[in-house]
């Protein structure tokens, strides 16, 4: 079903695109060929990995197939709309409009040239994104205190080491005191990802590295995943909490597992074990990879909670559905409560669907302030 339903967009394409094209016969069935191999993208993908999460294909191919894929998607909505439009004219005028081969060129040229920017936009070194976030109750010790938080970096053939690498370069580049990470690390299994999720080993913070897993870690065997962060110089934080000290003054930062852990048999998310021992009046920053829960959160006093999940929802547009499938949150500082949550566009994004139009990826720098009374 999940591959059919990526073959509709193509259909829509063939039929109401390409089959008009006053072209010759051969050159249309060409066409229409390698886009019904690029819209069968996941499929190739699952072939060659087993999972529609991690095509390892060479990295041109996995950018030509989000390429083509991108411009399949969006020409099938350029369609839907000049077909729309067309049924008003024949509402109006009594006939269908022929449309100019010009403007079914200018379509086809647009889905092709904004597909090719959005994979392009997608798969860079993200841009610096400083923010300040102001807490009650933040001891004064704690006031400039720098996190540096990276999420969803889906290390993959899209995202290799030589990515990765530059990635740590730029972060140890901020001066945090801390560096977070919020989940989706990796998109493959360990034996597939080893060398390129190796340079996250160099990540370098006074007060440490923590993570926590995402939804993502759990398709790839999540113990054999967490075992072998916590050997690269990394806290895991499954339902734990750490206590951050700075000359006498406290600072907890909690983290919490997925929620799609349970499917998979693992522990699920659970805030109070989280919490379990953590000082009175410590003001808490969670760690939770997907933004749902936030309102269960501020109910237990947390502070501040940093997520990730949703990639800023990738296209402008499409942003809007993503915020509905989580609970409203998409992108940027929310409140919730007494709690604040800051839900990030993602350090990069899964290869089965890199694009990004009108949303930027970030390698966030959060400077804490404390609140005025």
């Amino acid at each position: 079903m999940f591959h059919l339903i990526f073959g509709l967009p193509w259909l829509v394409v063939v039929v109401r695109f390409i089959q008009p094209l006053p072209w010759n016969w051969t050159f249309k069935l060409a066409l229409a060929i390698m886009l019904l191999i690029a819209s069968q993208y996941h499929l190739f993908s699952r072939l060659s990995s087993g999972s529609v999460f991690a095509p390892e294909f060479p990295r041109p191919l996995v950018i030509g197939f989000n390429v083509l894929l991108g411009a399949i998607l969006m020409l099938a909505v350029f369609q839907i709309v000049l077909d729309a439009a067309s049924l008003l004219v024949m509402v109006v005028k009594g006939s269908f409009p022929v449309v100019p081969v010009g403007v079914r060129y200018a379509l086809g040229g647009a889905a092709i040239a904004l597909a090719g920017l959005g994979v392009s936009r997608a798969i860079i070194v993200p841009p610096l994104k400083d923010v300040e976030i102001s807490i009650p109750g933040l001891p004064q010790e704690f006031d400039g205190y720098r996190l540096v938080q990276l999420t969803d970096l889906h290390i993959s053939r899209l995202f290799p080491a030589a990515w990765t690498q530059a990635v740590v370069a730029r972060t140890n580049a901020l001066g945090a005191d801390v560096i977070v990470i919020t989940g989706d690390l990796i998109d493959g299994d360990l034996d597939h990802r080893r060398a390129d999720v190796a340079p996250l080993s160099g990540l370098q913070a006074p007060d440490g590295v923590y993570t926590i897993p995402g939804n993502h870690e759990y398709f790839f065997g999540v113990d054999n995943w967490l075992q072998h962060f916590a050997g690269q110089n990394m806290r895991i934080l499954a339902n734990d909490h750490a206590i951050l000290r700075r000359d006498g003054a406290e600072l907890v930062l909690a983290g919490v597992t997925d929620l799609s852990a349970e499917r998979s048999g693992s522990p699920a998310p659970d805030l109070a074990a989280a919490l379990r021992g953590t000082p009175a009046n410590v003001p808490v920053v969670l760690l939770d990879h997907q933004p749902m829960l936030a309102a269960k959160a501020a109910e237990a006093g947390v502070a501040l909670q940093l997520s990730g999940h949703t990639h800023g929802g990738m296209i402008v547009g499409l942003d809007r559905m993503v915020a509905r499938a989580n609970n409203g949150f998409v992108s940027g500082l929310y409140r919730v409560g007494a709690m604040q949550l800051y839900v990030n566009n993602g350090t990069a994004l899964w290869p089965g669907f890199a694009l990004r139009l009108g949303t930027t990826a970030e390698l966030t720098r959060i400077t804490l302030r404390r609140a005025a009374p």
